[in-house]
């Protein structure tokens, strides 16, 4: 092996290293990123995705039944209505 096969050989395993080295330092990054965003969300009481879905789920459910009690009231209102007129 000649100095020149020699040295290109060395490169390339420091290429290698170095490539290694800048994945775990991109993993160390981005989990360093992720941890920071979890602490400003909790700082600024966000709420998980789910439970938001959830609630308004109920809100939801909760202006169907509002309305059918709206149209119960009136339906009943109207079945008043004759009564206290013939009084």
């Amino acid at each position: 092996m000649s100095n020149k096969e020699k040295i290109l050989d060395d490169v390339a395993r420091m290429a290698g290293g170095a490539i290694g080295t800048i994945g775990g330092l991109r993993g160390q990054i981005n989990e360093e990123i992720r941890l920071r965003v979890d602490e400003i969300a909790l700082r600024m009481d966000l709420v998980p995705r789910a439970e938001f879905e959830r609630v308004e789920s109920m809100l939801q459910q909760a202006r169907i039944e509002q309305n059918e009690l709206i149209k119960r009231i009136e339906k009943l209102e109207q079945q008043i209505a004759p009564n206290t007129k013939a009084s």
